[in-house]
């Protein structure tokens, strides 16, 4: 079986050390010197500051919300964010959950990121965020985002969860938005088994959202937020330093992948355009069938050879009962009706790509 994913596991006996670690302090949790550690590290590997480790990536986008002012009401109505439909379900549903309507503006048919067009026509005197997604790492627009945010006083959160160590016009891509999120599951590029983080561009954020993520708590007796438990620990910080060594390995072996699929098939099938100001750090493959008889019988002459892909995105989120804005997404809705994603990651050897190129190709093209 050829899974279209797999957790990179490092090595076992450094992290044995780390565990002996944290057996020998008996400090599991509550802001642990190896998360304290982690915070550092992360802030050096990707070139950022303010950055805020939490349990998972869904919660970093939570948390975002309610210290920037998004999550609540505006006046007697629910308060509104626009977003992408072309994402995981967590970008919108996270909006919901916090009080927020999601309200969805389609995609750039050739980036499969927000399209800055149309942002603006969207925009209601209820809206209070955009959340942007940088698709499979590709970069949005930031420039035009930040541009229609500064005219009608708005915060940006990019959901940055494929994002991990993507560069953009030589900097980190997560120094854009008033926040940015990542995702640390199992399945990512870089991961902490479950885990996230949150990158703000202000201090005093960073510094509310610590009071946040522990009850709102800033002394044993003192309650200064309201809060939730929100916070990563130091099992999941020992992985993340483990992959975090190791990253360069991780990084090489999906680029040969992702340079060997480009090879094969990106003459033949549609590819996400990618902005050229952005790096790709090779976390996704994701190709375009020319229309969704040939995914679904691509699919299942892939399953036949054992290989797993995935519909990844479908369904469009507005097509869903997420938000009762509703809405035709023609880019997105078509997208999510053609995509998918092949498998990709560290381990995936020659053999097994050309077996899943054949099978693509021939459903494909």
């Amino acid at each position: 079986m050829i899974p279209v994913t797999k957790p990179y596991l490092p090595d076992r006996k450094k992290l044995d050390r780390y565990i002996d670690g944290i057996y020998e302090r008996n400090w599991l949790t509550n802001n642990g010197p190896l998360v304290q550690e982690l915070t550092r590290r992360l802030e050096e590997y990707l070139g950022v500051e303010n950055l805020l480790l939490v349990a998972n990536g869904t919660l970093a986008l939570q948390i975002a919300y309610r210290v920037l002012g998004v999550s609540g009401q505006a006046s007697d109505t629910p308060a509104e964010a626009i977003t992408t439909p072309f994402s995981f379900v967590a970008t919108a549903s996270s909006l919901k959950w916090e009080g927020v309507e999601p309200v969805f503006a389609d995609i750039d048919p050739d980036t499969w990121c927000l399209d800055p067009a149309n942002i603006e026509p969207a925009i209601t005197s209820r809206t209070r965020a955009i959340v942007p997604v940088h698709v499979f790492g590709n970069a949005c627009e930031v420039e035009a985002i930040n541009e229609i945010a500064r005219k009608h006083n708005l915060k940006v959160i990019y959901d940055g969860a494929h994002a991990f160590g993507v560069t953009y016009k030589g900097e980190s891509l997560l120094k854009h938005g008033d926040a940015a999120t990542l995702s640390f599951h199992a399945t990512k590029l870089f991961h902490t088994v479950e885990g996230g983080a949150i990158v703000f561009k202000r201090k005093e954020d960073l510094e509310k959202a610590r009071l946040m993520i522990n009850f709102g708590l800033s002394g044993p007796e003192q309650i200064d937020e309201l809060g939730i438990n929100a916070k990563m620990n130091e099992f999941q910080a020992a992985m993340g330093l483990c992959v975090l060594d190791e990253m360069a390995l991780v990084t090489q072996a999906r680029k040969q992948v992702q340079d060997h699929y480009t090879e094969s098939l990106a003459g033949h099938l549609k590819v996400q355009k990618w902005n050229e100001s952005c790096q790709s750090n090779y976390a996704y493959y994701p190709v375009v069938l020319k229309d969704q008889t040939a995914l679904l019988n691509t699919l299942e002459a892939l399953k036949n050879e054992g290989i797993q892909a995935r519909r990844y995105f479908f369904p469009s989120l507005n097509t869903l009962p997420i938000s009762s804005v509703k809405s035709t997404m023609r880019h997105s809705e078509e997208l999510s009706g053609h995509v998918l994603c092949l498998p990709i990651y560290a381990g995936l050897d020659e053999a097994s790509q050309m077996q899943i190129e054949k099978v693509t190709l021939k459903g494909g093209v």
